[in-house]
């Protein structure tokens, strides 16, 4: 839009559980502004934002995606995010750049768990939230009982704008609670008024006084007419709207229908009137909580929230925070210190680019070939700039084991998962130097499953994801006393180590090797050779062929050759007593066992306390928690050989509500049972 300031912007980002219809209200939204020429369909992969090749096959988001809506005299941005939770980094992205959050509700299901955890984000962003209400085209919907959910569960602030008429099981019309009128809408989403009759006027004095006390609330003048019952002016209402949809006082709701263009009217004239400019938050954040003035003709800032990786390079999606942005602009990355080249601009909607010359404080944007630029970087053109807040991510929970489908692929596969750790932080990957697998960890099954399908398509890489193998160790739990003795004679100089050791249980980690020889039966200069011959054998134990830790050796006695001893003698005869002690000293397999932490609803308190027990788990405590009311945190011990669905588990159990946390803290001795099937399955491999 030709002349555009930072007051005629608006930042939204459309929220909600899976299925609640986010992507086709942006669709509306586009197509009602004429921004598309026809109105596309999740199910027919034909949507704006639903663009790239795994969303199209699986037929949901899976990446936060942009797209303006000119609407009047303002430009909407709306970044329409993700539903399902495996995809939460993209959200948290999202909200880190706007000024509203719109949490769309499906109005058949009523309020759902993920509109409960958008609520959640939103206000940990410090963001200002509206809900939408869409499909209302569906029979038998019952908006007053989601309004008594959406108050009864997020308080007094919930204020209905737009609400509608039902008759005979279907929406007939809509009503503007404030204007007092009501409209039907035709298939291109235009708006005709209708005879406003007794029932509409019900509606209004069910609603009004709802929306009149959340507008007093706002201004202590307000409140005095509103107890005195005086009618608000247009004015009033539209400043003390405004005002409190800025500060959070009030959540507005409105509802239609983004299948039939309903209510997508009226929507964007509340957005484009009602919502904050970006440059009503008057400062930033720096990441010490410090605020930053912003300026919109000062220098220019930008804050980089989002990476979209390929083979080709990567685009850096951003915001500029202060003055404004031109194209071909020098900026120094407050980061890394290297200075960078805007060469060009661009606006997205969806996948098409569309270049400009410049960005004006407040506006999102795209740029591409920055060399060392990352998320959660801030740019300046002024050195000195303290840097903005970085997005806090989701801590990756759920790992699996990336199997080359081709060998030789290992180099392949580790080059095409950096590029999308640029663009995804909450994975991670690693190589275990002791399984020898590469691990992935993401925010559960289906974000890896998506993870996979973009390295066959975007690299090329085709892979399997296998259960992660546990590193279980071996050690002894009694004493015993051995010899171990290599003789060999094949012409020549012979081989002959011969040592007599006393192996116990440790209390260190590792070996604790002593000796306690008199008359220098083994001599001096050999025992460095036991040592390391123990030390070797412990790689591999007796029972799985796990290390070995907290041993004990003692080389109390032996016997040398003075002509056919040799170091590598004593490292045999050394390998020998090791084996026959660990067999004769009571060994034992250990697995790794670590402290899980869950942040779960108390109504969900049985649910987690059984399903901890059926996977051989303590539960070591729980307490409140401090900033979730209705939360408690349990802490438990949980061997990690049972953690491998468990992401996958707890989010079927709470719906997506509760997180939790792990991490190995020791290993602890495996249950007989148990340890049967660890050492069958690892001779079993042994032989294959």
């Amino acid at each position: 839009m030709a002349n555009l300031t930072s007051k005629d912007i608006r930042n939204i980002c459309l929220m909600g559980h899976g299925g609640s219809g986010k992507t086709s209200l942006l669709e509306a939204m586009l197509y009602f502004t004429k921004g598309i020429d026809r109105l596309g369909k999740v199910v027919d992969g034909n949507t704006v934002s639903d663009y790239d090749p795994e969303e199209i096959k699986r037929k949901f988001s899976i990446q936060a995606a942009m797209a303006p809506v000119a609407y009047k005299n303002s430009v909407i941005n709306v970044i329409d995010t993700p539903g399902f939770f495996d995809f939460a980094g993209e959200v948290k992205q999202a909200l880190r750049v706007v000024g509203n959050a719109i949490i769309v509700i499906n109005a058949k299901s009523g309020l759902e768990s993920g509109a409960e955890i958008a609520w959640d984000n939103a206000t940990e962003a410090g963001v200002p939230k509206a809900f939408f209400v869409n499909r209302l085209d569906e029979e038998n919907v019952n908006f007053d009982a989601i309004i008594d959910e959406l108050i009864g569960q997020f308080g007094t602030s919930v204020c209905p704008l737009i609400v509608p008429y039902i008759e005979n099981h279907k929406v007939h019309s809509y009503v503007d609670v404030i204007e007092g009128k009501a409209y039907t809408f035709d298939n291109a989403g235009k708006a005709t008024e209708v005879a406003f009759n007794d029932s509409y006027k019900a509606i209004i004095e069910k609603y009004k006084p709802i929306v009149y006390e959340a507008i007093a609330e706002t201004d202590d003048e307000l409140m005095e007419k509103y107890f005195a019952e005086e009618e608000f002016t247009q004015e009033e209402i539209t400043k003390g709207l405004r005002s409190g949809i800025i500060s959070g006082k009030i959540t507005p709701v409105f509802c239609g229908s983004a299948f039939n263009m309903a209510g997508i009217d009226f929507f964007l004239g509340y957005v484009a009137d009602s919502f904050p400019s970006p440059i009503d938050r008057k400062a930033e954040i720096a990441p010490d909580g410090t605020e930053i003035k912003l300026d919109p003709n000062g220098a220019p800032t930008i804050f980089v929230f989002k990476t979209v990786a390929d083979p080709f390079g990567k685009m850096s999606y951003f915001k500029v925070v202060n003055g404004t942005l031109k194209k071909d602009s020098m900026l120094k990355n407050l980061t890394t210190g290297q200075t960078e080249r805007i060469a060009r601009i661009f606006v997205l909607k969806g996948k098409k680019q569309i270049e400009v010359e410049q960005m004006v404080c407040g506006d999102l944007g795209v740029t591409t070939k920055l060399v060392s630029t990352n998320t959660n970087d801030t740019l300046s053109a002024v050195d000195g700039t303290p840097a903005y807040k970085k997005i806090d991510f989701p801590t990756p929970v759920f790992t699996m084991a990336v199997a080359p489908q081709a060998k030789g692929d290992e180099d392949k596969i580790s080059s095409g998962i950096s590029k999308l750790l640029e663009e995804d932080l909450t994975i991670r990957f690693q190589t275990n130097p002791e399984t020898k697998q590469m691990l992935l960890t993401g925010l559960g099954e289906m974000h890896l499953d998506v993870i996979k399908s973009k390295l066959k398509s975007r690299f090329q890489i085709s892979v399997d994801l296998v259960p992660e193998k546990i590193a279980y160790r071996e050690t002894i739990r009694k004493s015993c006393k051995v010899e171990g003795k290599h003789k060999k004679q094949s012409g020549g100089h012979g081989q002959y180590g011969h040592v007599k050791i006393e192996f116990s249980p440790g209390e260190e980690e590792g070996l604790t090797f002593t000796e306690s020889i008199f008359g220098g039966s083994v001599p001096k200069n050999f025992h460095p050779a036991v040592e390391k011959g123990l030390l070797e054998s412990m790689n591999k134990g007796v029972l799985a062929g796990y290390p070995v830790v907290r041993l004990k050796a003692n080389l109390y006695d032996g016997s040398y050759h003075e002509v056919d001893s040799s170091e590598m003698s004593f490292k045999l005869a050394a390998n020998l007593a090791f084996k026959e002690g660990m067999r004769q000293a009571s060994p034992v397999l250990l697995e790794p066992v670590g402290v899980l932490k869950v942040l779960i609803p108390d109504s969900l308190m049985g649910d987690v306390f059984g399903d901890i027990t059926k996977r051989r788990g303590r539960v070591l405590g729980t307490a409140a928690d401090e900033h979730k009311k209705g939360y408690s945190i349990v802490e438990a011990e949980v061997p990690k050989a049972e953690m491998g669905n468990y992401a996958v588990t707890l989010r079927a159990v709470s719906q997506g509500r509760a997180s939790y946390t792990y991490e190995v803290t020791n290993y602890s001795e495996v249950p007989e049972n148990v340890a049967a099937k660890v050492i069958e399955e690892a001779k079993r491999n042994a032989e294959e």
